[in-house]
């Protein structure tokens, strides 16, 4: 199998994210500052959005834009629970999955309706620890990770 090399970038892109965004530390303020830059920049650019940032089962920051709906809650879950069983961001999921020519319903241990390995859910480490997970709905898989990613960035730029 043959992997086309726009997947192989976006996979060594996103490996090179997760690395840049370990924090030092990464607290109840900066979910806030980190979820309320992602409502900013989605309100500048008119986009309908859920975003919802977890410290462990405690959702400490969540927020939604008019135009969502409650599947993009739903879809908020399941990003949230695939960042956490596989300690990694839902895009790096997927295109690992995709990488590899699987397919993840049918080649994964979990329930493929309660997971996403779709672009938009972020793990959150203060170090080598999984302390959380940020996750946005609403946008097409690579557009919805990048926004993650800005929000993550707000944070790091202080």
């Amino acid at each position: 199998m043959t992997v086309d090399s726009d997947t192989t970038a976006a996979l060594a892109e996103v490996i090179a994210q997760e690395e840049e965004l370990r924090f030092d530390g990464f607290g109840y303020d900066d979910a806030y500052v980190a979820g309320a830059h992602m409502i900013d920049l989605a309100r500048s650019r008119n986009q309908a959005i859920a975003v919802s940032i977890m410290f462990g089962a405690q959702r400490v920051f969540h927020a939604a834009r008019a135009g969502t709906r409650v599947e993009n809650d739903l879809w908020l879950e399941r990003k949230i629970r695939t960042v956490t069983s596989y300690a990694q961001s839902t895009y790096r999921v997927g295109l690992s999955f995709r990488a590899r020519g699987a397919d993840f319903r049918t080649t994964n241990w979990h329930e493929p309706n309660d997971y996403a390995p779709f672009g938009g859910g972020f793990p959150i480490r203060v170090g080598e620890l999984l302390v959380g997970v940020a996750a946005v709905s609403g946008l097409a898989e690579a557009d919805d990770h990048a926004l993650v990613v800005e929000g993550l960035r707000a944070v790091r730029r202080g």
